[in-house]
């Protein structure tokens, strides 16, 4: 049987950043391989600075300056595979409607029925003539969302997208992210420093060193998701991973629940 080609396969042996004049630089990222499957819902869980952001930009094509390699699978016509990015911040051109916003990725001849039947699937049907500055924090982030899966992404990137938000806020991002998923199958690497958050939402957790960032360990989630919303089967999970990988994880996320 012929081996099966992974979704995303990274080997960065590399990247550092030049300081000032005469200091030594600072190494970023050295020896991290990951390999991810088709499909595969994935959350990097590392401590904050360690380079999770980084290495989403290396995958992305955002940063070329490392030594190694960044493999992604092709699609099936052979065409490059498509990768969509949900940053830390929505980066909504302010002077664009919430439509327009989303239409820009898109081919023109498509734009219009994408970005209505996706506006419809994050709840803001009625948001297309919306102006960034007229959204709430919630509102722009499901906008990023949406113009992120817009394009059928083969991978998609999603750097700590729920942070800064209210709990009530944040339970309603990851539920209509993983509705989305399920309907529009794709391979998923979520960068976070919250273990619960990992835990509900991901097939298996990767966690990362302080920097210089590799992989120090690995955790797959074997609890159905249906299972996994706030209550105490979840707190159980991270206690129970905690206990297990305490070593590891100590040094890889460190925020309590929320």
């Amino acid at each position: 049987m012929a081996a099966v080609t992974p979704a995303l396969h990274a080997d960065i042996r590399d990247k550092r950043y030049a300081r000032a004049r005469g200091a030594q630089s600072h190494i970023a990222l050295a020896g991290l391989s990951l390999e991810i499957a088709a499909g595969e819902l994935v959350a990097l869980v590392g401590p904050s600075g360690c380079g999770k952001t980084t290495f989403l930009n290396i995958v992305a094509g955002l940063d070329r300056d490392y030594v190694g390699e960044v493999r992604l699978a092709a699609r099936p016509d052979g065409c490059p595979a498509r990768v969509g990015y949900v940053f830390q911040e929505p980066r909504l051109l302010p002077w664009r409607t919430v439509h327009e916003n989303i239409a820009l990725v898109l081919p023109p001849d498509r734009a219009d029925a994408i970005v209505r039947d996706m506006l419809t699937a994050v709840g803001l049907a009625g948001a297309h003539d919306l102006y960034p500055p007229q959204l709430s924090v919630g509102m722009s982030r499901r906008v990023a969302i949406a113009r992120a899966f817009a394009i059928e992404p083969d991978l998609l990137l999603m750097d700590e997208p729920f942070v800064s938000l209210d709990h009530d806020t944040v339970e309603q991002l990851r539920e209509l992210l993983l509705k989305l998923w399920r309907a529009r199958p794709t391979t998923v690497l979520f960068v976070t420093h919250d273990l619960r958050e990992a835990l509900m939402l991901a097939d298996r957790l990767v966690l990362l060193s302080a920097p210089p960032a590799h992989v120090v360990g690995e955790v797959p989630v074997s609890l159905a998701r249906s299972r996994r919303h706030s209550g105490p089967e979840i707190e159980l999970l991270r206690d129970e991973v905690l206990r297990q990988h305490r070593e590891l994880i100590g040094s890889a996320a460190t925020s309590a629940p929320r």
